[in-house]
C-alpha cells in the first residue's frame, strides 16, 4: 500500500507548475538581495563565499511540500504543462536548484517508475563508487516486464544496453546470475507444474546441501528461469521433502552478492504476484534490515535510505512501516527523524506518511 497522501482538493498540475516556478524565483529574488550584499565592503572574504554559494537556493520547502504529495500520473502532468508554460524541463531546473541528499531524492521521486530504476541501477554500476547491492535489488526484486521496460529506458537514457554494465562491473557468479535474470523471459501467472515443482527441489537439494560444494549453475538456471509462483512452490515442497528452508540452504551454500542477489529472488518470490501491494503482505526480510542498517551506526546510508524509500512509497512502503516497527521496537518515521535533517528530512517523511 502506497504511503502517498494527496491532498483532498486537488491543485491542477498548471497551477503545481506555477508554484513551482515562483519557488524558484523567489531564490532568484532572493540571490539580487544577496548580491548587493556581497559587495558591501562589511562582508568579509568568508562570509562573501558563504553567501555565494548560497545566493541561488530556492524555496525548498514550497518543492518537497509540493511534489512530496503528488502521484506518479499528477508528477508526469506537472512536468508536462511546466514545459508547455516556461520552455524548460522541470528535471533541469530541479538540478540547478536543489542540493546533496535533497535534490538525489526529488530527482528520483520525480521520475515514472521505470525510468527510477534506469537511473538507481546505472548510478549503483557507473557512479564515484560502484554499487553492486544496489543494483541487485533493483533488478531482482522486479517482475519480467519490469525489468524489460526499463531496459529499454535504460538503453534510450545512457546510450549502453544493461547487460554491457552488469558486464563490466559485475563479476562470477553473481553476473552471471544477473544477466540470466535481466534476460531469459519468466512466466508472470500463478499456475505451476508440480512435477517440475518437486524436480527443481531435489535438484537444488542435490546442488547444495546433499555434496561437498556447490554446483551454481543449477541456482543459476533456476532462480533465472523459473517464475516467482514457481519458486515459491519450490521453496514450500524443499521445506517439506528436507526439513530445512531453501533461503537457510542458499546461505549456507553461497555468499557475498550472489548470496545477497538469490535471496532477493526467493524472498520475493515468496510474496508472490501481488508482491507490488495489491495486498497486505510482509515485505522482503532483507530489505527490512538494509533499511535499519542504512541508519544504524555512525553516519546514515542516504543513498540507500533514498533509494528503498522513494522506490517502494506508492508500492508497499505502508506495510515496510509496519513490519519495520514490529521488528526493531520503532516506528521508520522515528527513525528517519533521528538520522536525517533539513529538506531531506521534511521530503522523506512526507513519503513515509503519518508516524502510525
Amino acid at each position: 500500500m502506497s504511503t502517498v497522501t494527496v491532498p483532498p482538493i486537488m491543485t491542477s498540475p498548471r497551477d503545481d507548475a506555477i508554484q513551482l516556478y515562483r519557488a524558484f524565483k523567489d531564490g532568484m529574488a532572493l540571490s539580487d538581495l544577496v548580491k548587493r550584499f556581497i559587495k558591501s565592503s562589511f562582508v568579509s572574504v568568508e562570509l562573501s563565499n558563504i553567501l555565494y554559494v548560497h545566493r541561488l537556493g530556492c524555496d525548498t520547502a514550497a518543492v518537497v511540500h509540493i511534489l512530496a504529495h503528488r502521484d506518479s500520473t499528477q508528477r508526469g502532468l506537472i512536468q508536462q504543462e511546466y514545459r508547455a508554460m516556461y520552455s524548460e524541463d522541470l528535471v533541469k531546473r530541479l538540478t540547478s536548484e536543489l542540493r546533496g541528499d535533497v535534490e538525489r531524492a526529488v530527482l528520483l521521486w520525480i521520475q515514472d517508475p521505470a525510468g527510477r530504476d534506469a537511473s538507481l541501477v546505472r548510478k549503483a554500476l557507473s557512479g564515484d563508487v560502484i554499487d553492486p547491492k544496489g543494483a541487485t535489488e533493483v533488478i531482482c526484486s522486479r517482475t519480467p516486464s519490469q525489468i524489460q521496460h526499463f531496459k529499454q529506458v535504460y538503453f534510450a537514457k545512457f546510450g549502453v544496453y544493461l547487460e554491457q554494465d552488469i558486464e563490466f562491473q559485475t563479476f562470477g557468479d553473481h553476473k552471471k546470475l544477473l544477466l540470466a535474470y535481466v534476460s531469459v523471459p519468466r512466466y508472470e501467472g500463478p499456475e505451476v507444474d508440480r512435477a517440475v515443482v518437486e524436480k527443481d527441489a531435489k535438484a537444488l537439494y542435490k546442488a547444495g546441501e546433499k555434496r561437498l560444494g556447490t554446483d551454481e549453475n543449477t541456482f543459476i538456471r533456476i532462480f533465472s528461469e523459473k517464475s516467482r509462483a514457481h519458486l515459491a512452490a519450490v521453496s514450500t515442497a524443499y521445506h517439506s521433502v528436507y526439513s530445512n528452508s531453501l533461503e537457510k540452504a542458499v546461505k549456507s551454500e553461497t555468499s557475498g552478492d550472489f548470496e545477497f542477489a538469490l535471496v532477493t529472488i526467493l524472498q520475493c518470490a515468496e510474496n508472490p504476484g501481488k508482491y507490488f501491494a495489491k495486498c497486505r503482505i510482509k515485505p522482503p526480510r532483507e530489505l527490512l534490515q538494509r533499511l535499519h542498517k542504512a541508519m544504524k551506526g555512525l553516519g546514515t546510508d542516504d543513498r540507500t535510505l533514498t533509494r528503498i524509500i522513494v522506490s517502494r512509497a506508492e508500492i508497499d512502503l505502508q506495510y515496510i512501516k509496519q513490519e519495520y516497527r514490529k521488528k526493531y521496537g520503532k516506528t521508520l518515521n522515528d527513525a528517519v527523524h533521528s538520522e536525517t535533517s533539513g529538506h531531506f528530512r521534511a521530503f522523506l517523511l512526507a513519503l513515509l506518511g503519518p508516524n502510525h
